[in-house]
């Protein structure tokens, strides 16, 4: 069995200790920040390598709140609130803005182990998702428009999906470079080929714009009405 590669965000060491090694004996490997902002750094360039957060909310330098929406912003990835804040209104703001569970602390790890297997089982079933008119088959990587499949090679679908996962939100060519196998390519021209080549296949107008929207000098933005 493989283990699943959990960020873990949390200052207080002992804890962190304590986290890792239980999380260890259940095939779960944490990668493990005190400071958000070197968490942010990390994820932004490797968040397709991890499964799930555990995010204290208690932080140094970002309140844990703004971090789960930057995190969010970057992928929608489940994530396990780990904190001392046990009142009603940080549950539900924490629920609003998009975490998967909320743990109080004191906890004992056998709860943490349960609830990250709930989390992680619930995403595994939900093996289509829909994001306007197109759809995702996550267990064959396969996207659809209007139940016609997209022959997109590999790397124009990291890219879309990457689009997809953040609708209505701008995109950086930096970021794209730095989250899809482009990172070998650092060249906009390169990144701004393969977007041409997106549109073409979705039957979209970089002048009258459906879909992809460009933003001068930035990159690039999925429009998603649903959102």
């Amino acid at each position: 069995m493989d283990s699943k590669k959990i960020l873990l965000i949390e200052d207080d060491i002992s804890l962190q200790n304590l986290i890792d090694d239980y999380l260890k004996d259940y095939k779960y490997e944490c990668t493990i920040f005190s400071s958000p902002k070197s968490a942010l750094e990390d994820f932004s360039k490797n968040c397709s390598e991890y499964s799930l957060v555990i995010l204290d909310l208690g932080l140094p330098e970002m309140d844990g709140f703004d971090l789960l929406k930057r995190l969010k912003d970057i992928q929608d990835i489940p994530v396990i609130i780990s904190t001392a804040r046990d009142d009603l209104g940080n549950k539900i703001y924490g629920f609003e803005l998009g975490a998967d569970d909320y743990l109080s602390k004191p906890y004992e790890p056998r709860e943490l182990v349960l609830r990250i297997d709930a989390v992680l089982k619930r995403y595994v079933n939900e093996s289509t998702y829909s994001v306007g008119e197109f759809k995702i088959d996550k267990s064959t990587n396969q996207i659809y428009l209007n139940s016609d499949e997209i022959e997109f090679t590999k790397i124009e679908s990291e890219i879309f999906k990457l689009f997809l996962s953040s609708p209505n939100k701008i995109i950086s060519r930096e970021v794209i470079v730095n989250q899809t196998s482009l990172k070998d390519d650092t060249k906009n021209r390169t990144v701004d080929m393969h977007v041409s080549n997106i549109r073409f296949k979705i039957g979209d107008d970089s002048k009258e714009p459906r879909y992809i929207k460009s933003v001068w000098g930035i990159g690039y933005k999925f429009i998603n009405d649903d959102n």
